[in-house]
C-alpha cells in the first residue's frame, strides 16, 4: 500500500471515528500531497510523498517554536497535535552511529580538511540519508564540530 493510499484510508477511518483533529492534520497531509501532484503534473511517488511529510513536519516544529515565544498555548497544542499525526507517515530516522559514519565517509571521499569545506562534505553526506529522516541542521552541525576536531 503506499503512502498515499495510507492517508486515504487513514481519512475514511478518522471520519469513521468522528475524530476532527486527526482528520483536520490528515486532510491537511492528502492536500499538500495534492497540491505537490499538480505542481509536478504527475501523481508523487512515495519519495515524494515523504518529502512532503517532510516539510510540513518542519513547518509545524516552527510554528510550536513561533507559537511558544508568543505565549500562545492553544495553537503550540494545536500543532503539536497535527505534528503528532504527521509523523506516523515518516520513514525511519537515521541514529546518530549513523549519521557519525555518513559524516566520516564524506569527509574521507571529499579529502575535507578545514572548516571552510563544510559545503563538499554536505554534499557528499546528504544523498546518503535518502529516504530517511535526517535534520540537516544536526548534519551540519557534526561536519562542523568533525571538522573543526580533525584541524585541532
Amino acid at each position: 500500500m503506499t503512502l498515499v493510499e495510507r492517508v486515504n484510508t487513514a481519512i475514511t477511518a478518522a471520519m469513521k471515528a468522528h475524530d476532527q483533529r486527526r482528520l483536520s492534520a490528515l486532510r491537511l497531509l492528502k492536500t499538500a500531497i495534492v497540491n505537490k501532484g499538480v505542481e509536478k503534473g504527475r501523481d508523487l511517488d512515495d519519495g515524494e510523498v515523504v518529502q512532503v511529510v517532510a516539510s510540513l513536519i518542519k513547518q509545524r516544529r516552527d510554528s510550536i517554536d513561533q507559537f511558544g515565544k508568543a505565549g500562545r498555548t492553544d495553537l503550540v497544542d494545536k500543532e503539536t497535535a497535527e505534528m503528532a499525526v504527521l509523523q506516523e507517515y515518516e520513514p525511519p530516522g537515521v541514529t546518530p552511529a549513523e549519521m557519525d559514519e555518513a559524516v566520516s565517509a564524506a569527509i574521507a571521499e571529499t579529502g575535507a580538511s578545514s572548516p571552510k569545506d563544510v559545503g563538499k562534505v554536505m554534499k557528499a553526506a546528504m544523498p546518503r540519508f535518502a529516504g530517511r529522516m535526517v535534520d540537516g541542521k544536526a548534519v551540519n552541525e557534526a561536519v562542523r564540530r568533525r571538522l573543526a576536531g580533525e584541524q585541532a
